[in-house]
């Protein structure tokens, strides 16, 4: 079943019971913090002031409102 939809479910499921529902969140976070280039993931302080989390909200908010479609 591996490398199929049903399969992939069935992994996910898996990790979930063991590692918990926030296991991917985890994953993601000590992968981005041990990035080097000071990315998104990064709680290095920047020169603006911001670490890199606070500095994705702030572009996430900005795209999202030039995103959005007038009436």
């Amino acid at each position: 079943m591996s490398g199929t939809r049903a399969g992939a479910k069935k992994a996910t499921k898996t990790i979930y019971t063991k590692h918990g529902l926030d296991f991917f969140r985890r994953v993601g976070a000590i992968g981005g913090a041990n990035g080097r280039t000071g990315g998104f993931g990064s709680t290095k302080v920047g020169s603006d002031g911001l670490t890199g989390r606070q500095r994705a909200r702030i572009a996430g908010t900005v795209g999202g409102r030039k995103s959005r479609r007038t009436k």
